[in-house]
């Protein structure tokens, strides 16, 4: 039987190989300060910018992302249709409404690893 104590012992370790594993590929898993101060600058969600725009927050959408992540930015529900069929959705985070071109957190999202020569 595990305890909260091991739980949180795995998921360190765990954190750790992540992080490792992500340098050695040359990612940049450390957000900067000024990103840091800009994401603790937003106080809202984004606003509907668009007409076509429409709130289906009453779905039951599904995450691929860990149970205790903030980080929705793509989910999917299925809608039952008629004969058996379903409709799959898929929602993907607009998140430019947010976070502005040429900003230090869009900087940091565009960074990308070094293709590899294997």
């Amino acid at each position: 039987m595990t305890t909260d104590s091991d739980d949180r012992q795995h998921r360190s370790i765990l954190r750790t190989i992540a992080h490792r594993a992500m340098l050695e590929r040359g990612l940049v898993p450390d957000f900067p300060f000024q990103a840091l101060a800009e994401l603790d600058a937003i106080r809202a969600p984004a606003t509907r910018t668009e007409e076509s725009t429409r709130d289906l927050r009453s779905l039951i959408w599904c995450s691929i992302d860990n149970d205790d992540t903030r980080d929705l930015d793509q989910l999917t529900v299925a809608v039952a249709m008629p004969a058996g069929a379903a409709k799959v959705l898929v929602a993907i985070a607009d998140v430019d409404a947010i976070v502005k071109k040429q900003s230090a957190l869009d900087d940091h999202a565009r960074q990308t690893p070094p293709r590899s020569t294997r």
